[in-house]
């Protein structure tokens, strides 16, 4: 790619027009068949290598009888280790344990030291990692608020009012090393957030983007099926404030269907699953890439998706001198065919591609800090969606 015009000329660039790919093209008589294995190399030279990372999949949010679910613990997670099939998994109960019930701190055992103990129980590292979680109510600020753990020790975190949260103690909470703040249902009336209100630094690092039936997206997704959707409350609100979220899935399921999907109409048959890319399968090497952001979010069934620009991955913020070239790179693999893939840049439909890899140039420098994710659309109607990456031009 050295042709002094180039970015005179081009905002989009491809490796299958670098020289090597031309000066074969251009080679005159020969064999045709390695002249085209020539093309193919000459491309495929500007692929990055393979993820430095393991994938795996989990399930991040669903409810037992400790609060308003049905399963028993041990049926929970048992169907998310042999029926589901999944590499983690978190448990999710309402700190409030269920109207008309105690509270997950009440007792001697109380619940969350049940939840605390099955968690180290059913952690098998290496095959299986249980994540330590609760849903805190957090009016005003987001009803429903995850609240992931490293580690099983853990105490639940209180405020001056219980299923209320105040600016000081919102910003707290964020600020704890140990602790990944995720909201969900935040385009909903009851439950929604309003991002254009609320200030940056109370914007927390990641959002649940799809439980069942209710993309969180923009607002009007197509995978979004329920009946009170508030403008402001969606992930490209929250990324247009200026906000570095990141996304995650989980079912919000509380009938043991978690992981699996079902025979409900759609959306709603698929339940929502995080992909993460991490050193290993265990509780702390999981917990780190989800704070670092390594991850993707995406309906049902199984689906990988690897997204570059650079060599950085899903998350990250890196910066680069604005006359570098971006190198933007896409893989994914799943059980249904892709239908299209938007590269969403600065939160509009930048290009779209209907290919299952790719590595391409963008020469076009936006902002002095460009966001770039995935949305991955499959025949069957599911989507995924990564994590951005941020480009700040120096």
């Amino acid at each position: 790619m050295n042709h002094p015009d180039k970015k005179k000329a081009r905002g989009i660039d491809t490796p299958g027009r670098c020289r090597r790919f031309t000066d074969a093209v251009y080679s005159g008589e020969g064999d045709a068949k390695a002249l085209y294995q020539e093309l193919i190399d000459a491309e495929r030279a500007y692929y990055p290598d393979k993820p430095e990372y393991n994938l795996y999949i989990g399930e991040m949010h669903g409810h037992t009888n400790l609060s308003d679910g049905n399963p028993d613990i041990d049926s929970y997670f048992r169907h998310l280790r042999d029926e589901a099939k999944v590499d983690f998994a978190a448990i999710s109960d309402h700190d409030h344990g269920g109207v008309g019930r105690k509270e997950l701190w009440v007792g001697s055992p109380s619940k969350w030291d049940i939840i605390k103990s099955k968690c180290r129980e059913y952690n098998e590292p290496g095959k299986f990692t249980t994540l330590l979680a609760y849903e805190r109510d957090s009016y005003p600020y987001y009803n429903n608020m995850i609240l992931y753990y490293k580690g099983y020790e853990g105490d639940m975190y209180r405020g001056v009012h219980d299923g209320e949260i105040t600016e000081s103690e919102l910003r707290a909470l964020l600020q704890k090393p140990d602790i990944i703040v995720i909201p969900h249902d935040t385009y909903y009336l009851s439950a929604g957030a309003d991002f254009n209100a609320i200030p940056v630094d109370l914007i927390p690092p990641m959002i649940e983007i799809y439980s069942r039936g209710d993309a969180t997206e923009y607002f009007g997704n197509p995978a979004n099926d329920l009946d009170a959707l508030i403008e402001g409350g969606y992930w490209q609100d929250a990324l247009r404030k200026g906000a570095h979220m990141g996304c995650i899935a989980g079912s919000d399921d509380h009938f043991c269907q978690n992981g699996t999907i079902t025979d409900a109409p759609y959306p709603h048959n698929y339940p929502g699953l995080t992909g993460v890319y991490a050193k290993e399968n265990t509780n702390e090497a999981i917990f780190e890439a989800i704070k670092a952001k390594r991850t993707f979010a995406f309906m049902g069934g199984r689906m990988k998706i690897d997204f570059r620009i650079n060599g950085h991955y899903m998350g990250e913020q890196f910066a680069l001198p604005k006359d570098t070239d971006r190198e933007i790179y896409f893989h994914i693999e799943c059980d249904s065919p892709v239908k299209q893939v938007s590269i969403v840049k600065n939160l509009r439909n930048y290009c779209l591609f209907r290919k299952n890899e790719l590595f391409f140039f963008d020469y076009r420098v936006e902002k002095e800090e460009d966001c770039y994710y995935l949305r991955v659309e499959f025949e069957d109607g599911r989507f995924g969606w990564t994590s951005p990456i941020w480009i700040k031009a120096i």
